[in-house]
């Protein structure tokens, strides 16, 4: 078998196709590739620490090349970004500290599995049926003011965000998408969402967008790309303590980012395109299949049985190139629809 730089041109592509997908899902979403990227080289053999350096690694170079297009689009808030880095890194710290007390006690990989899997498919359940059913209590839509920035009408936000929104305790912050929201809102979802990030060892994209959505309110592609600016930094920060270990492999990383370089625009760009209620209910079926993939994952150490693995590994796959490809198509037919309405409504 052919190799390239010491790797089989089969994994090269392999990674590269992986890259892509979870690249579109990154842009899209303003997270998927932790839960998603280290499982896998998990499952096909390399050591934890190289799973979680490289797959850290790679999380780090597609947000930022996600974020400099949510950036072009308009789509990122510098102060709402700042206040959650602040609050997200002392939550952080503590929901660390929580971990090492529950390992002295022998109970942290139980219990964190479980809370993993259940918030994972709670989360996932929640957004998936809110708009399945229509119990969603905003409409979905997405205006822009007449700098073309993305802005919140009254009916986008949700019914909790508006209650929040009324409360005025200095300092309020004026974020991106005509919002008004108080400082100590702020730092305090950040701070609940760095203690869940911290317990569970994930970077928590799948926590602080809906909390940036459903409890302060912007909208959300705002919610995708500040998310992503987060991202940029607490990526950065993990990459560099595991490569001063050794635990970041250039083999992996190079090519998963050579597919995401293109997938990471193609998703960031889709957010401004795919209506809002689209993105809410890919968002939910990913979280599901992730929280079936990784319950598998589990099972197969508890049970010993590594069908259960396998199972997890090509529902991963599946997953991301169901999600990812449903993105994709979302954004050509709504384009051709653009594209279609002045030509139909000229011919009437």
């Amino acid at each position: 078998m052919v190799d390239v730089f010491g790797i089989s041109v089969a994994l090269l592509a392999l990674f590269v196709v992986f890259g892509l997908m979870i690249g579109v899902l990154f842009g899209f979403f303003g997270m998927g590739g932790s839960f998603l990227v280290t499982p896998v080289l998990l499952v096909m053999g390399y050591e934890p620490t190289v799973a979680v350096g490289s797959g850290l690694a790679f999380v780090f170079g597609t947000s930022v090349i996600a974020t400099l297009k949510h950036r072009d689009l308009g789509q990122v808030d510098y102060k709402l970004g700042v206040s959650m880095i602040i609050g997200t890194t002392i939550g952080l710290e503590i929901g660390k500290e929580l971990v090492v007390g529950l390992q002295a006690q022998g109970s942290a990989d139980a219990l964190i599995s479980v809370i993993y899997v259940v918030l994972l498919g709670g989360i996932g359940a929640f957004f998936t049926y809110q708009e399945l059913t229509g119990n969603d209590d905003t409409d979905g839509g997405v205006s822009h003011d007449a700098d073309g920035d993305v802005e919140a009408d009254a009916d986008d936000i949700p019914d909790i965000a508006k209650k929040i929104q009324s409360y005025h305790i200095p300092p309020m912050l004026n974020l991106r998408g005509g919002v008004q929201v108080s400082l100590w809102v702020i730092l305090a979802v950040a701070f609940v969402t760095g203690l869940l990030s911290g317990f569970l060892g994930v970077g928590g994209g799948f926590i602080r967008m809906p909390a940036l959505f459903y409890i302060i309110g912007v909208p959300v592609p705002i919610a995708v790309g500040t998310d992503l600016f987060e991202i940029v930094f607490s990526g950065g920060i993990g990459t560099y303590l595991y490569a001063s270990t050794g635990g970041v492999k250039l083999d992996i990383v190079v090519p998963l980012l050579a597919g995401s370089a293109l997938g990471a625009r193609l998703g960031s760009a889709a957010t401004s395109i795919v209506h809002e209620s689209e993105i809410k209910i890919y968002f939910g079926l990913m979280l599901l299949g992730g929280a079936v993939a990784v319950a598998f994952r589990q099972l197969s150490g508890y049970l010993g049985m590594e069908v259960l693995n396998t199972a997890s590994f090509a529902l991963i796959i599946l997953s991301a190139l169901l999600v990812s490809g449903a993105v994709v198509y979302s954004s050509i037919k709504n384009l051709r629809e653009e594209e279609a309405g002045p030509t139909v409504s000229s011919s009437d």
